[in-house]
């Protein structure tokens, strides 16, 4: 589930709690989180809703001016029209992991273990200390360079990428990528030998 940023300033101000989405399948459920730019997101609900019982509140409450301008956004969509109740739950806990500039032994060789093993399966063989060492190369260095220069696609590359941020060893810039502190700390003592 995305939201504009224009929507996620007004989420993390307490203004929008609501959204309304066409789905043939919901891809959140209650009880669930969703990590935005804001931070995390608790799901609290969500509930299918026929269309006609919606509100001028349910359209305030997803940052609309107006019922009409609600129903608007939603009328290109196919599927059930589902409610999602959520509220800020606190920042993304990656921000924190990624700011980590210091690794014991055990937290390197776990590192070390998660990433060699995503190699071992990599059909297009050993890739993450190679994507680590480009995006450590320059600050902003794009998906496409970096595919360019590993010889993968762009897509299945992002994909890649994602799985280090996941990690805390990556930031995505407006424009590519950089290693974060974390990912400069694990990247310096492989480099080191140890």
């Amino acid at each position: 589930m995305l939201f504009k940023q224009a929507v996620l300033d007004r989420i993390a101000g307490g203004e929008v709690r609501l959204a309304f989405r066409r789905w043939t399948k919901p891809t959140v459920s209650a009880g669930g989180t969703l990590r935005t730019a804001i931070g995390v997101l608790a799901i609290e609900a969500v509930d299918e809703v026929a269309a006609g019982s919606l509100t001028e509140a349910d359209a305030a409450a997803a940052g609309f001016g107006s019922l009409d301008a609600l129903m608007a956004a939603l009328g290109g969509h196919e599927g059930k029209l589902y409610r999602i109740a959520f509220a800020r739950a606190g920042d993304d806990p990656r921000i924190a992991l990624r700011r980590i500039d210091r690794l014991d032994a055990g937290e390197q060789a776990a590192l070390a273990a998660r990433l060699h093993a995503w190699d071992a399966r990599s059909p297009s063989g050993p890739w993450t200390l190679q994507a680590l060492r480009l995006i450590g190369s320059r600050d902003g260095i794009t998906a496409a360079e970096i595919a360019e220069r590993l010889g993968v696609e762009k897509l299945a590359l992002k994909a890649r990428i994602r799985r280090l941020k996941e990690f805390g060893l990556t930031e995505s810039l407006v424009a590519g990528y950089r290693l974060s502190p974390r990912g400069r700390a694990f990247l310096e003592t492989r480099q080191a030998g140890t």
